[in-house]
């Protein structure tokens, strides 16, 4: 258990009003009103904002102030924004947080752009929190975003390639979505002075963290409630993805459980009213409990990082917050 954690759920909410009010009055003015109204539209769509909040809580775990990383902090909320904008158009997605897709309220043209628009526009923000360590933080930011598209790349690879083992499912999402927390703990520690030790031991808790939360997000995709998750129940199966739950399915079923599976590959994909039955065969192979455990794993290697960090324990209790959440 955290001590104090009503307050530092307080500075969460504080915060996070914040970001959310700076990025609603971004791009207020901008014109034209064709390309940055479908910019604001992506990024006034509610979400957790974990990724600005990484970068506020690391500033602060190596002796810095939020102020000091507002910027950068919008700076990773608007990347964010545009992989989930890239990632729905290359899944067919038609919802993102009880919302229409951006391809899906717009058209593609309009969502393709307004993703290269903010990839830019996360560039300007950044750099205005840089001081004379600018060229390791452009570096670090960069390199995330390589990392996200390689991950994302695989993880397109995968949906059409027969077999994929579970190492390599786990270093897509190492890139995928990891690299970007470890990212945002990095840049924000960077920023505020933090030392070689301090910034490593921050990037450590951010990648475990970021694989812990993708497994979470795996699960939750085929045990959570639609409306409280904010995206299709049963999607990564009815595109065929090989997530870690499917991938580890496979390797412990026999017989019929097998065939069906197999199935899901041949077929690329299952219809929804096949969910549930694909759900049970998780649960009666085990692989929900074991991804459980998983979750808890990367969680805990993640607090571990930053045991000796004397300004972490707002970023423990995002751990523990994120471990128990349903959305």
């Amino acid at each position: 258990m955290i001590k104090d954690s009503s307050r530092f759920e307080s500075t969460y909410l504080k915060e996070k009003a914040i970001i959310e009010k700076k990025l609603s009055g971004l791009l207020k003015n901008n014109n034209p009103k064709s390309l940055y109204e479908p910019c604001s539209y992506i990024l006034n769509s509610e979400g957790k904002r974990i990724r600005a909040l990484l970068v506020l809580l690391s500033a602060q775990a190596a002796g810095g102030r939020f102020k000091d990383v507002y910027n950068a902090a919008i700076a990773v909320e608007i990347l964010h924004n545009f992989t989930l904008i890239h990632d729905d158009i290359m899944d067919n997605a038609d919802k993102r947080r009880g919302l229409p897709t951006l391809h899906i309220k717009y058209d593609l043209s309009t969502a393709i752009l307004a993703g290269d628009n903010l990839i830019a526009v996360a560039y300007q923000n950044l750099l205005k929190d840089c001081k004379s360590n600018d060229r390791r933080v452009v570096e670090a930011f960069t390199k995330g975003i390589i990392e996200i598209c390689e991950g994302q790349s695989l993880d397109k690879e995968f949906e059409v390639r027969k077999e994929v083992s579970i190492k390599e499912y786990m270093k897509m999402i190492e890139k995928k979505t990891a690299a970007l927390a470890k990212m945002c703990c990095s840049i924000g520690s960077q920023i505020s002075g933090g030392s070689k030790k301090e910034i490593k031991a921050l990037e450590i808790y951010g990648l475990n963290l970021g694989i812990a939360f993708q497994l979470q997000d795996d699960m939750l995709d085929i045990v959570g409630d639609e409306k409280e998750f904010g995206k299709k129940v049963g999607g990564d199966l009815m595109e065929g993805k090989k997530t870690y739950l499917f991938l580890r399915a496979l390797e412990k079923a026999r017989g019929k459980d097998k065939s069906d599976l197999i199935k899901v590959i041949r077929k690329k994909g299952i219809k929804k009213n096949q969910i549930s039955k694909y759900r049970n065969i998780y649960i009666k192979l085990g692989v929900i409990e074991e991804v459980k455990q998983l979750v808890e794993k990367y969680t805990d290697k993640a607090l571990k990082a930053v045991n000796k960090i004397d300004n972490a324990g707002s970023l423990k209790w995002l751990a523990f917050t994120l471990l128990k959440r349903s959305k």
